[in-house]
C-alpha cells in the first residue's frame, strides 16, 4: 500500500507537462472554433486574479476509523516536535475457540465413563506470542522482473539482461531462474546444480531469502534504534455513542491521552528499520522424508515484528477457553479491552502503519492422543503427544470491525506560527500540517462577495473558453530550513462546504490507478523542486468552469497536505471549540511546510490565480 511515496516533480519535467496539455488543448479548441463559431481565429491570453489566504488552527480532529496510523515522533523543523501514540482493539479470528483439538467441555469430561479414550486435558501452554505490524510500501517501485531487486535498484535491467547487483559474476536475470538471491554474492549458484558455489555444503531452496522491498511512510532518522513498548490498556473503547442512542459512531478525538489506562506491559523492545522480508523459521515435517521444512522460511512482508508477554496470553486467552469472555467478539472486546503502543519520547522517527493488516499470533502446544490410526488397538499409542498450533488476533480488521485511536501531542508553535494563526487579517504566509495541526483557507478574487460577483460576471461577459486556471504556492525555503526529505509531496485543495476535492475525475490524467501518485495528474498539487523556488502547481480549471459557466458558488477553499488524494471522506475536528468536518487524507499526513501568500520581495512568487483563455477575434 503506497501512501507517502516521495514523488519529486522536477520543474523542467513538470513544466514540459504543462506544455504537453496546453499544445492538446489548444489544437481542441481551435477544432471547436471551426465548427462553433464558423472558422473565426482564436486569441489566448493569459489574466491573473487577486488570492486571498488566512490560516486555521486545529485543536484535535477524529482519529478513529482512519485508514492508517501514526506511531512516533517527529521533529518538524517548522512547527516542533509531534508525538503519535496508537490504542486499538484487538479481535479473535474466531469466536468461542477451542484450543488445541477438544473444546474445554470436552476436555473437563475426560474422567467420565462414557468419554472417548482420545478424551483427554490437553493441557494447553503458550510457547510463543509475536505482534506483527507491516509498514507500509511503495507500489510505484516494484520488481516487475520478480528477482528480489526492486526496479528502482535495477533500471539497467531493461536494457542490459546482463546486470549483476552483486557482483557475484551471475546475472540478476539468471539469479531468478535459479531461485537465489540477487544481492547477496555468498547465495550464487551459477551451473544451476542446486549446490552452492560458495559453500558447498549450503543446499540451495529456491526463492529462500529474503527479497528488498521499497518501503514508505517512514520519517526521521530510520538508521537508528527505536524502543517500542506495548501495554494492555484498561480503557474501553465503543463502537457506537451512547448519546445518539447507540445509532452513530462514538467519535474519539486526537487530544485525549490514553496513556494513563496503559497498566499491564507486555512487551519493550528495541526496534531497526529494516527493508526486508522477515523470514520465520521452519519445523521439519516428520512426514516428509524428502524434505526438510527446518531449513525453509515462511516470509511476511517487511514491518514491526516483536515478542509479547507469553504469561498474559496464558493467563488471559487459554485459561479462559470456554469461557464467557471468549464466547464473542463483543464480550472478548469488554473484557480485554486492548493493547496502547508507543515510542520511546526520545526515538526520532514517525511511521505510518496500516493496521488493517496487523495481527498477533499465540503459538501453543498441547496434549494430543495419537491412536496412529488403530483405535482399538492401544498399544501403540501416544497419549501425551506434544502438538503445536498457532491462534491469530487481528486488531481493527480490514472491514474496520474494531476500533483504534491516535493521540496526536503537539509541541507548542513558535510565536510567529501562534501569531499567524491569531491573525484575522490576510495571512502573508499560509502554515499547513497533517494531523491536528493547521491548514489554509483560500478565496478567490475577493473576500468581499459583491466584488467576486462582479468580477466573476465581467468573466462571463467576456465569453471566454478557460482553458487553464491554477494556483502556484511557492514555499518558504528560509521557514522549512531547506529540508526537501520532509516537504509534503502533494497538497490538497478542497471546497470547504463539501470537503470534496476540486478536480474532476473523468477529465483526469491517471496512467497508474494502483498508485494515489499515479492520479489526477493533471489536477497536479505535486512539490517540483527547483533552484529558482520549490513550488506547487494546483490546477483548478473544472471548478473555475463551474462558476463561470454553471453558476456554482464560489466557496471558500481549504489547503492542506495529503499522502493520498483518493482517500474519500470526512471526520469531525474541533476548530476553535467547533466542530467542523475536515477530509480524513489530512488527518494521516504528520508533515507540514509553509507557503507564501504575499512574497515579500517577489511579485513572481507571489500567491495569485492564473486563468489561461481563448476568445473568439
Amino acid at each position: 500500500m503506497n501512501l507517502l511515496h516521495r514523488l519529486r516533480f522536477p520543474a523542467l519535467v513538470g513544466s514540459l507537462f504543462v506544455l504537453l496539455i496546453l499544445s492538446s488543448c489548444e489544437e481542441e479548441l481551435t477544432t471547436i472554433g471551426d465548427s462553433v463559431i464558423g472558422g473565426q481565429p482564436f486569441s489566448t491570453g493569459t489574466e491573473v486574479y487577486d488570492v486571498f489566504a488566512f490560516n486555521t488552527d486545529i485543536d484535535a480532529v477524529q482519529t478513529n476509523k482512519l485508514s492508517v496510523y501514526q506511531l512516533g515522533n517527529f521533529s518538524d523543523p517548522i512547527f516542533g516536535k509531534t508525538e503519535a501514540q496508537i490504542m486499538s482493539q484487538i479481535q479473535l479470528s474466531t469466536e468461542n475457540p477451542s484450543f488445541g483439538i477438544l473444546s474445554q467441555d470436552n476436555e473437563d469430561s475426560k474422567d467420565n465413563a462414557d468419554a472417548a479414550i482420545t478424551t483427554i486435558d490437553e493441557n494447553e501452554t503458550v510457547t510463543e506470542v509475536y505482534l506483527y505490524i507491516p509498514y507500509l510500501t511503495n507500489s510505484l517501485t516494484s520488481d516487475t522482473d520478480n528477482d528480489g531487486v526492486i526496479d528502482e535498484l535495477e533500471e539497467a535491467d531493461k536494457e542490459n539482461p546482463d546486470n549483476d547487483s552483486d557482483l557475484d559474476g551471475v546475472s540478476n536475470i539468471q539469479e531468478t531462474q535459479q531461485g537465489t538471491d540477487p544481492l547477496d554474492s555468498g547465495s550464487v549458484d551459477a551451473d544451476s546444480d542446486g549446490i552452492n558455489d560458495v559453500d558447498p555444503k549450503e543446499e540451495i531452496i529456491k526463492n529462500n531469502f529474503a527479497r528488498q522491498i521499497d518501503l514508505d511512510s517512514i520519517y526521521g532518522n530510520k538508521n537508528v534504534p527505536f524502543t517500542l513498548t506495548v501495554k494492555r490498556s484498561t480503557f474501553y473503547l465503543r463502537d457506537y455513542d451512547p448519546q445518539t442512542n447507540f445509532t452513530e459512531v462514538e467519535k474519539y478525538y486526537s487530544n485525549i491521552d490514553y496513556s494513563s489506562f496503559a497498566l499491564e506491559e507486555l512487551a519493550s523492545v528495541q526496534e531497526t528499520v529494516k527493508d526486508k522480508e522477515i523470514l520465520i523459521p521452519q519445523e521439519d515435517d516428520a512426514s516428509t522424508d524428502d524434505i526438510d521444512e527446518s531449513k525453509t522460511f515462511a516470509k511476511l512482508s517487511p514491518g514491526i515484528r516483536i515478542p509479547l508477554d507469553t504469561d498474559f496470553f496464558q493467563n488471559n486467552i487459554i485459561d479462559k477457553e470456554g469461557s464467557s469472555e471468549l464466547m464473542n467478539q463483543s464480550n472478548f472486546k469488554e473484557y480485554i479491552r486492548g493493547l496502547h503502543l508507543s515510542l520511546n519520547a526520545g526515538d526520532d522517527i514517525m511511521m505510518l502503519l496500516d493496521l488493517s493488516k496487523a495481527s498477533i499470533t499465540m503459538t501453543y502446544e498441547y496434549l494430543f492422543y495419537n491412536t496412529n490410526g488403530t483405535i482399538s488397538d492401544t498399544s501403540d499409542d501416544t497419549p501425551d503427544e506434544k502438538r503445536k498450533k498457532d491462534y491469530t488476533f487481528s486488531f481493527i480488521g480490514s472491514g474496520f470491525t474494531a476500533n483504534a485511536v491516535n493521540t496526536f501531542v503537539n509541541e507548542e508553535y513558535p510565536t510567529e506560527i501562534t501569531n499567524a494563526l491569531a491573525a484575522t487579517e490576510q495571512a502573508e504566509k499560509i502554515y499547513i500540517k497533517g494531523g491536528s495541526g493547521t491548514y489554509g483557507k483560500i478565496n478567490l478574487f475577493s473576500t468581499d462577495q459583491a466584488i467576486s460577483t462582479s468580477i466573476i460576471n465581467e468573466i462571463k461577459a467576456n465569453n471566454w473558453i478557460i482553458n487553464e486556471a491554477k494556483l502556484v504556492f511557492y514555499v518558504d525555503e528560509t521557514a522549512s530550513g531547506n529540508i526537501s526529505e520532509e516537504k509534503p509531496t502533494r497538497l490538497y485543495l478542497f471546497n470547504t462546504e463539501t470537503n470534496q476535492g476540486v478536480y474532476n475525475a473523468f477529465n483526469e490524467f491517471s496512467p497508474d490507478t494502483d498508485s494515489p501518485f499515479g492520479q489526477y495528474l493533471n489536477h497536479d498539487g505535486f512539490l517540483e523542486e527547483s533552484s529558482s523556488g520549490d513550488k506547487y502547481s494546483i490546477r483548478i480549471t473544472d471548478h473555475i468552469n463551474n462558476i463561470i459557466q454553471r453558476d456554482s458558488a464560489n466557496v471558500t477553499l481549504g489547503l492542506t497536505t495529503t499522502p493520498n488524494i483518493n482517500i474519500a471522506g470526512a471526520l469531525t475536528a474541533k476548530v476553535n471549540a467547533v466542530d467542523q468536518e475536515l477530509p480524513i487524507s489530512s488527518i494521516i499526513s504528520p508533515l507540514g511546510t509553509v507557503l507564501y501568500a504575499n512574497h515579500p520581495s517577489s511579485e513572481d512568487m507571489k500567491l495569485k490565480l492564473e486563468i489561461h483563455y481563448s476568445e473568439a477575434n
